[in-house]
């Protein structure tokens, strides 16, 4: 990969395009009033997604740039979920018990910072009142440093199928340096937990471009985290944006690798995971060959939604706790940010939508042409663009962006279908903007492209 490349598209700012539009480009102006019609809307034979946000954790990791509050007490969290119950009450009453639950995905924070017998009432209150499909995916987020063996049990006996687990790097000194000690130990004990459990399903969260990390020290994080054979592993560059999570300011810029080492960082991981006997999934996830993930990809039904590359294609997405967000074939629905705001609208007997966005049939087009080359990295627009009664060169024509990808050979062009050269995978976020029709309007900073 030339240097000239990394050099022009490794600082570029995008979006991960987990959603589109993207989060920021929602708005307050949206009529509350309107969510429980699109619930109550959806057809109660289709299956639904669950997404619950817990936004707490026992210390702060300097990296994150996840919603989340710091409480060494257990009353805030007691509080919170008892407001997690209500939203559910409120969510039951809007459809009558009939969501059809498929899948579900606690995120945080740290999902299980709750004790197990909280969690338990909590899965309990799901499948009583939204109802369970007859099979069910759950998975949760895990902090490896403070999962008891009690906990991983209660996990198990509540139906839980997969476990996230972050790790981020083994490096003792990358450690000190984000403020997060885990070592190597730490972690295997965790996966036996939930392996003695039934929890068979284990992603690792890693993380390259962050203080201090090295080629080498990424290497061997991986030799480490694939001892343990986690069926995937998620590869996300660090995301370095202070004026948004001021936490961030604690660490060190100038140990902060440039978009070289950046990249060279991300080739060594990907490299060392594909000797290992992992496929790679999109962007930035690997799996065994034997996942549903990697079938997934090999099928061409790949999808992507805010917890990153998926195989969930149920078409609605419920959102509870606060910050959550959630999709419907309407569009999309995010609660209230502030816990404490997030908790008095439920009290009101209100469901707590801050913020909304309304699909047109322009982003319907636009959003699954870039899901398409995230997943793909190659689209049939002009296909696309058939299917949903448009003209391709609404997309295609005066397109600089596509132009200048095309004429730095990271792209190839053939009519109306795109594909991202296999050599310079790092730019299909760049690919993928080119297609954003609201990028730059909001304002908000992203994460860099490699």
């Amino acid at each position: 990969m030339s240097e000239a490349i990394i050099e022009k598209y490794g600082d570029a700012r995008l979006p991960r395009y987990t959603s589109y539009p993207t989060a920021p480009n929602f708005t307050t102006g949206f009529d509350a009033r309107e969510y429980p019609e699109w619930l109550r809307a959806f057809p109660e034979d289709q299956p639904t997604s669950l997404y619950l946000h817990i936004p707490f954790c026992r210390s702060m990791c300097w990296y994150c740039g996840c919603h989340t509050t710091i409480t060494e007490r257990d009353k805030p969290i007691l509080d919170y979920l008892d407001v997690l119950h209500r939203e559910v009450e409120l969510l039951a009453s809007a459809r009558d018990d009939s969501f059809n639950v498929g899948e579900i995905h606690f995120g945080g924070g740290t999902p299980t910072i709750i004790k197990p017998g909280e969690f338990v009432a909590l899965m309990d209150a799901l499948r009583t009142r939204l109802g369970f499909a007859e099979k069910i995916n759950a998975a949760v987020e895990i902090d490896p440093r403070t999962l008891t063996a009690e906990m991983a049990m209660a996990l198990g006996a509540s139906g839980v199928t997969r476990a996230s687990l972050g790790v981020q790097s083994f490096d003792p000194k990358v450690q000190k340096a984000i403020n997060r000690i885990q070592s190597v130990e730490t972690t295997m004990a965790t996966v036996e937990h939930l392996r003695h459990n039934g929890i068979d399903a284990i992603n690792f969260d890693l993380i390259y471009g962050l203080p201090h990390q090295t080629v080498d020290s990424c290497v061997a994080t991986v030799e480490a985290a694939a001892r343990m054979r986690p069926d995937r592993l998620a590869v996300f560059g660090y995301a370095h944006i202070p004026s948004f999570k001021k936490h961030q300011r604690l660490i060190d810029e100038a140990a902060l690798p440039d978009a070289r080492e950046r990249a060279l960082q991300a080739a060594a991981i990907a490299e060392a995971l594909v000797d290992a006997g992992y496929v790679r999934i999109g962007l930035d996830h690997f799996a065994l060959p034997g996942d549903d993930l990697a079938q997934a990809q090999a099928g061409g039904w790949l999808h992507r939604n805010f917890q990153g590359y998926t195989t969930d294609a149920c078409q609605a997405l419920i959102g509870l706790g606060a910050s959550s967000i959630g999709r419907l074939p309407q569009g999309y629905i995010q609660n209230e940010v502030p816990p404490g705001l997030y908790a008095t609208r439920v009290s009101k007997g209100e469901l707590p939508v801050a913020k909304g966005y309304h699909l047109t049939p322009e982003d319907r087009l636009r959003g699954e042409i870039i899901e398409r080359l995230m997943c793909d990295f190659a689209v049939d627009v002009a296909a696309l663009a058939v299917a949903h009664g448009f003209d391709a060169g609404l997309l295609l024509t005066g397109n600089e962006r596509i132009d200048e990808l095309e004429r730095d050979g990271l792209i190839e062009r053939e009519g109306g279908c795109i594909k991202v050269s296999d050599e310079h995978r790092f730019i299909v976020r760049a690919a993928a903007s080119a297609f954003d029709a609201y990028l730059n309007n909001s304002g908000r900073s992203f994460s860099k492209a490699a």
